[in-house]
């Protein structure tokens, strides 16, 4: 017989299991097991594993044995913690590649969906914008200067200290490499074809999915995870026309002005440095300037501006739309907004790239 006392409980696992063990090393193996509860004062579900591991230890595996002094729910405790537990499934481990190859066929797959779904939401997005020009009534013209405030006017001062350092930093690096070749005054073609058209443009369109676009999807984020969307729907509002037409067209309008803000900043930082370096006047900086560029170099970066503030809009409000309910799931729908925006402005603007240069523009 075995007597068992005090409190076998999860509080005294570790006390109860040196015991348990002690009492298996000394006992033999009886013909027939007898537990003794009387005197328990506390009693669990690791009270009753650990009993049943002791007997199972003594009696061997066909252990069976008599309760004594037991309450129903000691004996309820002690029939659950006997049934056979179920043994863990064994991990298949796959080869690397096929994992490899797994996760790139995933990926894709998921990049075609999120193609086919960003189609069917501009649809959606013009087919609404189209509504709001037949009724202008349905326009909400204090929205839109709400959030071209938000776009672009907080946004100036980073914009311009951004552009400022980079075209400076061009310049820097331009008179450095040219002035072995006697070309240093070359340096200003660079900054004016390189700002003009490409940084310009890109910075901003990035520094713009950073700040703005990931705002944005956590704007909506917040609202799907409240309800608030819902909400809208309920009162007979179109999500779509209330929160999204508005926002893509302070984007629209926001980043040309950015842009142009940038250029002019990127333009004075590289006149800062070539008078600093190159001993340039600004008077031969922006005469040079004026012989390097034309009005389609200017034109090309602003081209681009609306397009790409189209593509920063249509994925931050995708992924505000895609947020589930969780913290987790908007800090991923952000991340994913701003990491989408940006890989779709560089690409967007090879594309352009490409196609101006076929033009010959």
């Amino acid at each position: 017989m075995l007597a068992f006392a005090g409190t076998w409980t999860s509080v005294e696992a570790r006390r109860a299991e040196r015991a348990t063990d002690a009492v298996a090393a000394q006992e033999a193996t009886p013909s027939a097991l007898t537990l003794d509860l009387q005197a328990l004062t506390g009693f669990d579900t690791a009270g009753a594993f650990l009993m049943q591991r002791l007997a199972a230890r003594i009696g061997g595996t066909a252990s069976h044995f008599e309760l004594v002094g037991a309450s129903s729910a000691e004996q309820t405790l002690l029939t659950s913690a006997a049934q056979e537990p179920v043994p863990e499934p064994i991990a298949k481990v796959e080869p690397f590649w096929l994992l490899f190859l797994a996760d790139i066929g995933e990926t894709m797959a998921e990049t075609g969906r999120d193609i086919v779904g960003g189609m069917e939401y501009l649809g959606r997005v013009v087919t609404t914008l189209l509504g709001v020009f037949v009724a202008p009534r349905r326009l909400r013209p204090i929205s839109i200067v709400h959030h071209i405030e938000t776009f672009a006017l907080r946004s100036v001062p980073i914009i311009i200290l951004i552009n400022f350092l980079v075209g400076a930093i061009v310049a820097q690096q331009g008179i450095f490499q040219l002035q072995r070749f006697g070309a240093s005054s070359y340096a200003v073609d660079l900054i004016g074809i390189l700002v003009l058209r490409e940084l310009g443009v890109l910075l901003t369109s990035i520094m713009v999915a950073g700040r703005s676009g990931s705002a944005i999807t956590a704007e909506l984020g917040s609202m799907k995870m409240r309800e608030e969307i819902d909400a809208l729907q309920v009162m007979g509002l179109d999500p779509v026309e209330v929160l999204i037409i508005p926002r893509l067209l302070a984007l629209i309008i926001s980043l040309p002005l950015l842009t142009f803000i940038a250029d002019i900043a990127a333009v004075l930082g590289g006149m800062t440095v070539s008078m600093i370096y190159g001993g340039l006047t600004p008077e031969a900086y922006f005469s040079r300037l004026q012989e390097a560029i034309g009005l389609n170099t200017f034109a090309v970066g602003l081209i681009k501006a609306p397009f790409m503030a189209l593509i920063i809009g249509l994925i931050a409000t995708v992924e505000g739309f895609a947020v589930k309910g969780s913290a987790e799931s908007l800090g991923r729908q952000v991340t994913n907004s701003v990491v989408k925006s940006i890989f779709m402005v560089i690409f967007l603007d090879g594309l352009f790239a490409v196609f101006f240069a076929a033009i010959h523009y």
